[in-house]
């Protein structure tokens, strides 16, 4: 985000330019879907070491200070300008320690203390005792502390992270195992890059919330966990509002660890009314939650906030489905990396401000590509209206070490994220990577199979990719990556149900095969989930990577507008995700340059984008869209819904 090491970062120009959320703000908490009054944000100054000999644990730094001469800012990773150590060499194992302030908080109240990423195996210690060990770069974790902290308010946390770059089996997504970045990858990040913090629950407390919508029979299903078995008579009182207005509530008893609340919405249920409740890029409604663990004498044990979308996704007929009708998507590929912060973002002002330059550009949604991101930024999507496929960091070998990591932190991943009205397919695995012999080898098949199958039954609710671009074994939608250079190469390859059919079956655009088991089902959906990637030719020197250059920007909206209106007039194609938001390193490709300033006119790129497509024709969406867009244009955000940041 242009951001400098004073801190300060120059504002980008309209329309992008939006105000930072107040410090209160929910969206500023890092668990925007639950969220408890009593906590304390940890980022800022912590002690930090190297320790490339790995003698830290034999030498007891987690007893004493050890050798924590440098200050890093957290969750900035170490790698980066904006940590202060911005040393981007190869370091396997770092450590972390900070002096927290935490009074005692009385009988019956417990500590938890909460990490969003570390990359990528942590230990963390408190008063130095282990409170506890995580395995994976992208998910969050926690440790009640509270039987480790002395009667002092002073309390000592450390950490240590330990991130090889030699181990091909450990799912690190684009970060680059060369000692520089190189071709499409960049520089690494290593330990804690999401934010740390405490709060404070009772002995018995919500421990994940799971919002489920049906639209068919006007409801929405939320399983809650709990941390232990309840006492008899403890009951869940669930409460949803709209601008705070009641919709829908109830209480339920509790006998185990996981309570099941049906709540019935009125409103949707009046065939005139639903529409006004659902959740859409260009509506996007959102229900605001209160969730209360309440003891048989009243007394609440745990209380949270929430929120929720009101929405479905599918695939039929050969269209991506929203809401039960054909919906075209308008997608572009977001690496979330910035040059200062590497994929941690500068700010949360930062996170907002990339999906509202997503929306002023037209686009409808993104593909996250090789990285699981801060939920403050699917937040940011809900809030805002903005679909998200979400993509697994892929390991660079199979193995069943491998395996085992992935289906770990997928699974931690999908569980984290699933109640996100924003996203809208998952795809665990991108163009074969960790599976580099699929196409000959069927124990990799069987496990690219396995994980479709994984998590669809960990998420039944959405459309599932098992190997997004080629080698598709078994996948709800069809994506396929596709760079020619010119809208002609696109029409004529896609032109009709026949030619896509010769695409998938041997013309491999991808040098693959598309799919690698049985014949194209013409029910499914396909979507050019990669093509594009046009970039401006590279000056003497420069380091570059891409797929096709072009000479001007006059060039590039040229060839921009000939590949967009090949996919827009073809009828058989659901959709396309374009390559990419922003120059990421040395993969020139982007819409806007790596500080998130345009490279061309943007109005220019929205119309292009924006104009209706022949796969839906829908006046009622296209109109819907067309009023949407000219709003994000004049810079002001649609009114008249909901905001879970009041």
């Amino acid at each position: 985000m242009n951001q400098s090491l004073s801190g300060r970062r120059p504002a980008p120009p309209p329309p992008y330019s939006r105000p930072v959320p107040a410090p209160t703000s929910p969206l500023a908490y890092p668990r925007p879907q639950l969220r408890r009054a009593q906590w304390q944000d940890l980022g800022g100054s912590w002690g930090f070491a190297h320790d490339d000999e790995d003698v830290g644990r034999r030498d007891g730094w987690s007893r004493h200070n050890g050798p924590f001469d440098a200050t890093i800012q957290v969750p900035y990773p170490p790698e980066s300008a904006l940590s202060g150590i911005h040393d981007p060499a190869v370091h396997p194992v770092v450590w972390y320690r900070r002096v927290v302030r935490i009074d005692p908080v009385g009988t019956g109240r417990r500590v938890l203390l909460h990490f969003g990423a570390v990359d990528y195996r942590a230990e963390v210690w408190v008063n130095g005792q282990l409170v506890t060990r995580h395995q994976g770069g992208h998910t969050p974790f926690h440790a009640d502390i509270t039987d480790a902290l002395g009667e002092g308010g002073d309390q000592v946390v450390v950490v240590r992270a330990e991130d090889p770059t030699d181990d091909p089996a450990q799912p690190r997504g684009k970060q680059d195992w060369r000692p520089t970045p190189h071709d499409i990858w960049y520089h690494r990040t290593t330990g804690i890059w999401q934010p740390v913090w405490w709060e404070v629950v009772g002995d018995r407390y919500l421990t994940g919330l799971d919002w489920t919508p049906d639209l068919v029979r006007g409801q929405v299903t939320l399983e809650a966990g709990l941390s232990g078995m309840p006492v008899e008579g403890t009951r869940l009182e669930v409460r949803l509002t709209r601008s705070d207005r009641v919709v829908a509530e109830a209480s339920v008893r509790l006998g185990t660890t996981t309570a099941v609340c049906v709540l019935d919405l009125p409103e949707a249920r009046h065939g005139q009314d639903q529409g006004d409740l659902l959740w859409t890029p260009e509506q996007p409604t959102l229900l605001d939650a209160r969730v209360a663990l309440v003891a048989p004498d009243g007394t609440v044990l745990d209380q949270v906030t929430s929120y929720l979308g009101y929405r479905s996704v599918g695939v039929g007929d050969g269209r991506f489905l929203l809401n039960g009708r054909p919906y075209y998507l308008r997608l572009v590929l977001e690496q979330g990396y910035w040059p200062e912060s590497h994929l941690a973002a500068p700010d949360d002002d930062a996170l907002c401000a990339e999906v509202e330059a997503v929306k002023s550009l037209g686009f409808n949604g993104i593909r996250i590509h090789q990285k699981i991101e801060d939920p403050r930024f699917l937040a940011w999507c809900d809030q805002l209206g903005l679909l998200v496929w979400e993509e697994m960091p892929s390991a660079y070998a199979f193995s069943p070490t491998a395996v085992q990591r992935v289906v770990q932190e997928w699974t931690e991943a999908v569980r984290r994220d699933r109640s996100h009205p924003c996203i809208v397919t998952w795809v665990p695995i991108n163009e074969s990577w960790g599976v580099p012999t699929i196409a000959l080898d069927a124990a990799q098949r069987d496990y690219a199979t396995a994980l479709y199958h994984l998590t669809r039954a960990l998420d039944p609710t959405r459309p599932v990719i098992s190997n997004d671009g080629w080698e598709h074994t078994r996948s709800d939608v069809l994506g396929v990556h596709d760079y020619a250079a010119r809208g002609e190469l696109l029409a004529e390859r896609y032109r009709d149900p026949e030619a896509i059919d010769r695409v998938v079956a041997d013309q491999s655009p991808g040098g693959h095969r598309v799919l690698l088991e049985g014949e194209r089902d013409r029910s499914q959906p396909v979507v050019l989930s990669e093509f594009g990637g046009l970039s401006l030719a590279p000056q003497k020197g420069e380091e570059w990577f891409g797929y096709a250059t072009v000479q001007s920007a006059a060039e590039y909206l040229e060839r921009f507008a000939g590949l967009v209106d090949a996919l827009l007039d073809n009828p058989e194609i659901a959709g396309f995700c374009y390559t990419q938001l922003t120059d990421t390193e040395q993969e020139r490709n982007g819409l806007l340059a790596a500080d998130r300033t345009p490279k061309l006119d943007p109005e220019r790129i929205r119309a292009i984008v924006g104009r209706p497509a022949r796969a839906v024709p829908s006046e009622e969406i296209d109109a819907g869209r067309a009023a949407t867009l000219r709003t994000w244009a004049s810079g002001a955000r649609p009114p008249g819904r909901p905001s879970v940041s009041r």
